[in-house]
């Protein structure tokens, strides 16, 4: 389950894209099936060239043991060449657009294991537009917007409009986390196999289901493995917080200014207890829960989704049962008989799970929510398919993005317990449905599949992000936000320690409130170019 980001800039840019693709349904549809450019069939190069291994490699621990000593000055005093950017094409697809004139990117050699500092390494992408005013600039200010796996080098020009503020005094900064994009990116499918994957029951009722569910995704981490093996057990959380501080240096940075969003909060907070005093300026917005296990976290997703799905209910005066009950019916005549969706495309049951799920990650889109269930109530399935293809990175060629191939090799290097199918069919799934007749079944299920016979090990039950020492950090949460509920923040903002983490909660109902939520916006930004600390506990109403 993805954590994403939908902050200024980006829901724009993504709303003009819903327009546009459920103005032009009916012809996107009729293109499915299209193989167009498969993704790679050979493992990505990493920065010296070295392809992966085409076998699977042995089970290797994905746990970043501490650096046995520091980095070489080969690494940190490397200098950088910036010039004009590419078009994204790697994290964006066919829908990629070169960034305009004001930006420029340039790659960063890091080491490919941090044990071994000296030894091989690999390319992380990076851009940046330069501070406005020279004369005040206070340094870089480096960007996180999420996923796991969600391409900064992509994301930050299109949310871009968003931190004209910001970007008058700092260089704004992003990257593609290692193993993402331009970053050796994880590779586990083709196109053609991802589509059928999509097919596949993902709230399975027969064992038959069942079996099939749990190969497809078995044979998800196989393909990894065959793929992008000598870059997987070395895409965790950890070593990217590594990257985040051997980036400071490059970049000439006494200290980490940071603004993180959705999972880019968990690498903040992990940023934070690795390297406290390395801690300048760095706030969290849309946060993930550091509390939560492996399958702690979907279980609040369950929830998040749930709240989120009964608000918008109760904005229509439809009421919160009401409602729930209305999508249940509809999705389990889904189950049996998927929608017409244009072309020889049908709406199923996970398709539409997908498409709502969408659609709740900002109560802007609730537009397109409310069109899309009256559409599938009336036997129309295209506009809710249409957005789950958002959701997937699916175009209208059939193509898709490889996000959801580094957002689970993240996470499974990251967890390190990884229930069993019959533990999630007892522990889970009736919890799950409890807290969420709508979206429990989905997630509990995928809690069992997500690092099904995954070929790395993980790292931890939780992520530590206590930072005893470290400057104050801006912890926001939202008390609407579907994909990482406000409590999370809460728990943020606790495992930093005292003085160190500062509560705002926003009150509204999108992930996250930067762009959405002028008091908290206003917070963030007075954070990041004064220094000037909010009181812990302050509510954005």
């Amino acid at each position: 389950m993805r954590y994403g980001y939908f902050g200024p800039g980006v829901r724009r840019a993504a709303a003009l894209a819903v327009a546009l693709v459920l103005a032009g349904t009916a012809t996107a549809c009729t293109e499915s099936g299209a193989e167009g450019p498969a993704s790679p069939s050979t493992p990505p190069a990493t920065a010296g060239g070295t392809k992966a291994p085409s076998d699977p490699p042995t089970r290797a621990a994905g746990a970043s043991p501490a650096p046995t000593g520091a980095l070489p000055a080969a690494l940190t005093g490397q200098r950088l060449d910036w010039s004009a950017c590419d078009a994204p094409v790697k994290a964006d697809g066919s829908a990629a657009e070169k960034p305009g004139s004001s930006w420029r990117c340039a790659t960063m050699k890091a080491p490919l294991d941090y044990t071994r500092p000296d030894g091989e390494t690999i390319g992380i992408a990076l851009i940046r537009s330069k501070a406005k005013d020279e004369r005040g600039r206070l340094g870089s200010l480096l960007f996180n917007f999420g996923g796991p796996g969600g391409s900064g080098v992509a994301g930050l020009p299109g949310a871009a409009d968003g931190f004209t503020e910001l970007n008058r005094r700092y260089d704004l900064v992003s990257f593609d986390p290692r193993g993402v994009a331009e970053s050796s990116a994880v590779v586990c499918r083709d196109h053609r196999q991802t589509e059928a994957a999509h097919r596949v029951d993902a709230t399975p009722d027969t064992p038959a289901e069942q079996r099939a569910y749990m190969a497809t995704a078995a044979d998800f981490g196989e393909g990894c493995a065959r793929r992008s093996g000598k870059v997987l057990p070395h895409v965790g959380t950890a070593n990217a917080a590594r990257d985040l501080d051997l980036m400071r240096q490059v970049l000439g940075d006494d200290k980490l200014n940071y603004l993180g969003f959705s999972y880019g909060t968990e690498l903040g907070g992990v940023y934070a207890h690795l390297f406290p005093g390395n801690v300048g300026r760095l706030a969290m917005d849309g946060v993930v829960d550091p509390t939560a296990d492996f399958a702690g976290g979907p279980r609040n997703q369950a929830l998040g989704f749930q709240r989120a799905l009964e608000n918008y209910y109760e904005s229509r005066d439809i009421g919160a049962d009401a409602g729930t009950a209305r999508t249940v019916k509809l999705l389990k005549g889904l189950d049996s008989r998927p929608l017409p969706a244009g072309g020889d495309r049908r709406l199923t049951e996970t398709m539409a799970l997908t498409g709502i799920i969408q659609a709740l990650y900002t109560e802007e889109y609730w537009p397109y929510l409310t069109d899309g269930l009256e559409a599938a109530e009336r036997g129309d399935g295209s506009v809710l398919l249409a957005l789950a293809d958002m959701y997937t990175g699916r175009d209208q060629k059939g193509r898709y993005t490889t996000q959801d191939h580094a957002q689970r090799a993240i996470s499974c290097a990251d967890a390190a317990a990884r229930p069993t199918t019959a533990e999630v069919t007892s522990r889970h799934l009736a919890e799950f449905t409890e807290v969420s007749p709508v979206f429990g079944p989905y997630l509990a299920w995928d809690v069992a599949g997500w690092c099904a016979d995954w070929p790395v090990d993980g790292a931890w039950e939780k992520p530590k992000v206590s930072a005893k020492g470290a400057a104050p950090i801006l912890v926001v949460g939202t008390t609407g936000d579907p994909a990482t509920p406000v409590e999370g923040a809460e728990r943020m903002a606790r495992g930093l320690g005292a003085g160190v983490g500062v509560l705002v909660t926003s009150k509204g109902e999108n992930h996250g409130s930067y762009g959405f939520s002028k008091c908290a916006t206003r917070l963030v930004d007075d954070y990041l170019l004064t220094g000037k600390v909010p009181a812990n506990g302050t509510v954005c109403s």
